[in-house]
């Protein structure tokens, strides 16, 4: 009932569009959810975001639920997410992606779902890590523990966002690490982050986790950075 009395004064609106959402939605009203880029990545194994990874790190799977257009719909949605406290935003496409990628033979061989980590003071800042939402909406949906506390960030890093490949895999190097046992050996990892840009940090990621002996890397994100 309360409930329902704030939203009487304060009516929710779309996190995509700032549309007032009719009783029936959530978070993403029904027009934005029609018009949103789908890449259809689960459908092909030979995806562009797995391609994305070739020659620099192997891996078993990689895939991204949105492509992600600059003033777009999903720059709108992964800006709530970073940075308007919205995270029920990361449920929705954790829920959502977790139908599409249930059936995947690849993925049910996942043993522990990981995201990217902040780092401590960074989280500090934010007060929250912005895929965790996705990472236990996926868990719940595939029935995969997700764990975040195997891969540690080491370094504060600035934005990588004016540096090109080399210098942003580069920047990365021995920024993350990992936290690891024997019952970490030979697991399958699905490593999540927000939006696939170079690729550079979930590279760094991915090569902190291969220091685990037998570990086996697939990769899920929100969205991929599309031209």
């Amino acid at each position: 009932m309360f409930k329902n009395i704030i939203n009487l004064f304060f009516p929710p609106v779309c996190a995509g569009c700032h549309s007032f959402l009719m009783s029936n939605e959530n978070v993403i009203c029904t027009l934005c959810r029609h018009n949103i880029p789908l890449t259809n990545h689960h459908k092909n194994p030979e995806n562009e975001a797995f391609k994305k990874f070739y020659g620099r790190i192997p891996v078993e799977y990689a895939s991204a639920l949105l492509y992600f257009h600059k003033k777009g719909i999903v720059q709108e949605l992964i800006h709530n997410l970073k940075y308007k406290g919205q995270q029920e935003i990361g449920t929705v496409l954790g829920t959502w992606y977790a139908e599409d990628l249930k059936d995947l033979a690849i993925i049910r061989s996942v043993d522990e779902i990981i995201s990217v980590p902040l780092h401590k003071r960074k989280l500090r800042e934010r007060g929250y890590n912005q895929v965790a939402n996705f990472g236990n909406a996926l868990s719940k949906g595939l029935n995969i523990p997700y764990n975040p506390n195997v891969l540690i960030r080491t370094i504060y890093s600035k934005t990588q966002s004016k540096k090109n490949l080399l210098g942003r895999t580069e920047g990365m190097l021995h920024t993350f690490d990992v936290n690891f046992s024997e019952k970490n050996h030979n697991k399958h990892f699905l490593l999540i982050d927000d939006v696939i840009t170079t690729g550079s940090t979930l590279e760094a990621c991915s090569r902190a986790l291969m220091k685990i002996p037998g570990a086996k890397i697939s990769i899920v994100c929100m969205a991929m950075a599309h031209s």
